[in-house]
C-alpha cells in the first residue's frame, strides 16, 4: 500500500532531496523518483551526506556559511524550476530556513520522520510532522470515516546493528571530510571517537541493566501489578519535539513535574514507573534524580527506573501513560491503555487523549474511545506511513517495475507523471 503522501510525491516533477537519515534511503528514494519521470538533485551539507549519495550531475554541494543558504536555495528553486523539496528531520537549521523559504515560493515541502506506527513504518507528511502535522484535530472528522482493515506491513528486518553501522560510518566521513565543508556545524555531536565511547558505555549499561534489572518483567506483568502502575516512557534527551513543542526545557524538568503530580495526588496504591529511552541510552542515566527526587517527596518505594523491558507488554499492564509528545503514546492508544501527552503532538484529541491536567490523570485516566481510535489509525497510516525502513529494506517504495507500469498508464491522460520524462533537464547551478 502506497499512502497518499508518497503517492503526491511521485507525481512531482522537479524534486531537491536536502539532508535524509543517516544511510541509503535518500539515495533508494531518488531512484524511484526517477523511475516515474522526475528530475532529482541533492544538496549535501557535509561529506557524510556524500558518502550515502554519490553523483556528479545529480549532487549539489554546499559549502558557505549557513546565513547564506536561504537565498542559495531561493536561486535553487528558481533556476532548476523546483515544484518539490524533500527532507528528514524539519527542525534542523537547514531544514527550518528551507521550509519557510519553500511555503513563500509556493513549493510542497514533504518531511520525512521516523515512524508514528512501528515497526516497519517511516512517517512522509506533506509540510510538517508531529505537532508540525497537517492532520486534522477534529474527533469528528475521524468519526465519520470508515476503518476497514489494513494489510499488515512486509517486515524491514530492521536492526539496532544497522542503525549503529550508519551511525558511525556518516559520522566517519563527516569527520574525514570536514576540511571540505569548514562551515558545516551538525545539529548534535557526532564526533567519531567520543560518540564510539559513548555507544561502548551504553552496551555496557545494556547489558548491566538486563542483570540488575532481572525479574522487574515477571513483576510488573503479574497479575497483582495489573492496572496498578502508571508507565512513562522517557524521550531521546535532543528530542526536538520536547525543546520545540513543549513547556519543558529538558527531560528532568519533565521527571520533576511528574513526580510531583504523582505524589500530591495519585492514589497511594499506585506505582510509577520511568522507562528509558533505548537511544538515550548511551548518553543519560537518570537513576540518582529520580531516587532523590522521590525520596524527598516520600515516594521512593513507589517509584520504578527500568530500561530495556518490552514495551508492548508494559502497554497492555499499564493504567496509563504520561508522555511529553512521544509516539509511544499511539502505541498505548492501541492497547486499550488511557494517555496524558503534556506536549503539543498530533494525536492530542478531543476524545481520544486524556484532556489535562496531569493532576486529574491519576484518579481518572479515564477509558480509551477504541473506535476512534481505529478510525484515527486507519487514517494515519494511509495518509502518511510507509512500510520502510531508513537503515533496513523498504518494501513500500515502488519497485522499477512498478514504477514504469505506472508511468506507462499514466501516459494514457495528461498528468504531471507522464509529462515530466519529456521535460529537458536545466543546467545545474555550480556552488563555488
Amino acid at each position: 500500500m502506497i499512502p497518499t503522501s508518497l503517492d503526491r510525491l511521485l507525481c512531482q516533477r522537479r524534486t531537491l532531496l536536502l539532508q535524509g537519515p543517516m544511510g541509503p534511503f535518500f539515495e533508494r528514494l531518488a531512484v524511484t523518483l526517477r523511475a516515474h519521470g522526475q528530475q532529482v538533485w541533492k544538496v549535501n551539507f557535509n561529506a557524510g551526506d556524500d558518502w550515502f549519495f554519490r553523483g556528479d550531475e545529480q549532487v549539489i554541494r554546499f559549502r558557505e556559511p549557513m546565513e547564506q543558504w536561504p537565498a542559495r536555495l531561493r536561486r535553487l528553486v528558481a533556476d532548476l524550476r523546483l515544484d518539490a523539496i524533500v527532507l528528514f528531520g524539519q527542525s534542523r537549521r537547514m531544514h527550518q530556513a528551507a521550509i519557510t523559504e519553500a511555503q513563500a515560493m509556493g513549493v510542497t515541502v514533504f518531511v520525512f520522520e521516523e515512524g508514528y506506527v512501528r515497526p516497519d513504518y517511516v512517517t512522509l507528511e506533506l509540510g510538517g510532522v508531529n505537532a508540525e502535522s497537517p492532520l486534522p484535530r477534529d474527533p469528528a472528522f475521524y468519526r465519520a470515516l470508515n476503518a476497514e482493515p489494513l494489510p499488515a506491513p512486509l517486515p524491514t528486518g530492521q536492526s539496532f546493528g544497522a542503525l549503529a553501522t550508519a551511525a558511525m560510518a556518516y559520522s566517519l566521513a563527516r569527520s574525514l571530510g570536514h576540511g571540505r565543508y569548514p562551515h558545516y556545524r551538525h545539529h548534535r555531536s557526532i564526533a567519531p571517537i567520543r560518540q564510539g565511547v559513548k555507544w561502548a558505555h551504553g552496551a555496557w549499561r545494556k547489558w548491566w541493566y538486563r542483570f540488575a534489572e532481572r525479574g522487574m518483567q515477571d513483576f510488573l506483568a503479574a497479575p497483582e501489578q495489573h492496572k496498578r502502575f502508571f508507565l512513562v516512557p522517557l524521550q531521546v534527551y535532543n528530542d526536538s519535539q520536547i525543546r520545540r513543542h513543549s513547556k519543558y526545557k529538558d527531560v528532568p524538568a519533565f521527571i520533576r513535574e511528574v513526580l510531583t503530580s504523582f505524589a500530591g495526588h495519585a492514589p497511594a496504591d499506585q506505582l510509577l514507573v520511568f522507562k528509558h529511552h533505548p537511544l538515550d541510552r548511551p548518553y543519560n542515566d537518570y537513576t540518582r534524580l529520580i531516587e532523590r527526587e522521590s525520596r524527598a517527596l516520600g515516594i521512593a518505594e513507589r517509584v520504578h527506573y527500568i530500561h530495556d523491558q518490552h514495551l508492548p507488554t508494559l502497554l497492555k499492564h499499564a493504567c496509563g501513560v504520561v508522555t511529553v509528545n512521544s509516539t509511544t503514546g499511539l502505541q498505548a492508544l492501541y492497547h486499550g491503555t488511557p494517555v496524558i501527552p503534556l506536549g503539543e503532538c498530533m494525536y492530542a484529541i478531543e476524545g481520544l487523549v486524556h484532556p489535562g491536567p496531569l493532576d486529574s490523570f491519576w484518579a481518572e485516566p479515564g477509558p480509551v474511545d477504541a473506535e476512534l481510535f481505529q478510525r484515527f489509525r486507519t487514517y494515519l497510516v494511509r495518509e502518511t506511513q510507509l512500510n520502510a525502513s531508513f537503515y533496513a529494506e523498504a518494501p513500500g517504495l515502488p519497485s522499477i517495475t512498478d514504477s514504469n507500469r505506472r508511468r506507462a498508464l499514466a501516459s494514457d491522460k495528461p498528468s504531471a507523471v507522464a509529462q515530466a520524462a519529456s521535460w529537458s533537464s536545466p543546467t545545474r547551478p555550480t556552488l563555488k
